[in-house]
């Protein structure tokens, strides 16, 4: 068995107001964020891409250990939806490689009203797969994502299934796909981006990521309820139980 530590961040790195007092004071943001939190998520790669040499910068700037995962581009999830992605593929996976060893899992968040069809996604995994050796965590957002099939053929595949809060499945709550990885994604609930988790969801939380690094799965936790600053103090209280 491997022990891994968790790793806990949230969906980029500002540093909120409210929470600044726990973070160094000196330093650019990633580097006052990296500080504290092990992990981050980068989700800007979703909407633009950025030079290679700006992922170099990211990297030189965090410390040994620190990692980033990177969303892929919704050129390739809600405008190409998985289809003749071969171009824009190439160019990501180009750019973000220049983070090295500071580069943790690639994010697939798909759109909600993306199907499940196996003649269209199979083809793009697999091509994702065989473009990209490392961590792959697939958010799917359709409730046909969610079967025995389609576990299966993440699992032969190496991409795991994020556990998302909120759920659009029960199924969606917990780990799926791959067990080489548990990637956890909370939005915010009840109010999705905005509310922040009481103390007593983030001990169930906790009970469940020990349980999983605990057989040897590598886990991130990702806290997105960034609107109102809430992510950031539910990341640090998280790693403090942790």
């Amino acid at each position: 068995m491997t022990w891994h530590s968790p790793a806990i961040g949230t969906a980029g790195w500002s540093i909120p107001k409210q929470h600044a007092p726990a973070f160094p004071s000196a330093g650019t943001h990633l580097e006052r964020y990296a500080g504290r939190l092990p992990a981050v998520e980068i989700n800007t790669s979703f909407y633009r891409p950025h030079r290679a040499t700006t992922y170099e910068r990211w990297a030189a700037s965090v410390p040994p250990g620190f990692r980033f995962a990177v969303k892929i581009p919704k050129v390739i999830t809600h405008e190409r939806r998985l289809t003749d992605t071969e171009e824009p593929l190439a160019r990501f996976l180009g750019e973000v490689c220049a983070l090295g060893d500071r580069l943790g899992p690639l994010l697939l968040q798909l759109p909600p009203s993306l199907r499940y069809d196996a003649a269209v996604a199979e083809p793009f995994l697999s091509d994702l797969r065989t473009r990209f050796a490392g961590d792959v965590a697939c958010e799917p957002r359709h409730a046909s994502w969610f079967t025995e099939a389609v576990e299966a053929k993440l699992a032969d595949l190496r991409i795991a299934r994020v556990a998302a809060d909120p759920a659009v499945v029960p199924e969606a709550a917990a780990p799926g796909g791959w067990p080489g990885l548990a990637y956890w994604r909370w939005h915010g609930s009840p109010e999705i981006y905005r509310s922040r988790y009481p103390a007593a969801t983030l001990e169930e939380l906790r009970g469940q990521i020990r349980s999983e690094r605990d057989i040897g799965r590598r886990c991130w936790c990702i806290f997105d309820n960034t609107a109102l600053g809430e992510a950031t103090g539910n990341a640090l209280e998280l790693l403090g139980c942790l």
